[in-house]
């Protein structure tokens, strides 16, 4: 277990809250992350090991995936 995740608020609540199903809401969990001190090593490490589901460091799938073109459009 990576340091960052001893000390994220999602180790200490029900972690099914980062994992909602089709069409479920995710506001309840990128709440939770906007208080979570490690939020941006979260988002940093689902990034680099292209995490497909669930929310982390405040960002949906979808999200990320935005994030991840963006990030490809500006090296190009």
């Amino acid at each position: 277990m990576s340091d960052w995740r001893q000390d994220a608020l999602c180790a200490q609540i029900d972690t099914d809250m980062f994992f909602p199903g089709k069409g479920e809401s995710t506001a309840d969990a990128k709440r939770a992350c906007m208080t979570c001190p490690v939020r941006t090593q979260c988002l940093e490490d689902a990034l680099a090991n292209n995490e497909r589901y669930g929310v982390w460091g405040g960002k949906s799938e979808r999200e990320r995936r935005r994030l991840e073109q963006d990030a490809r459009k500006a090296a190009a």
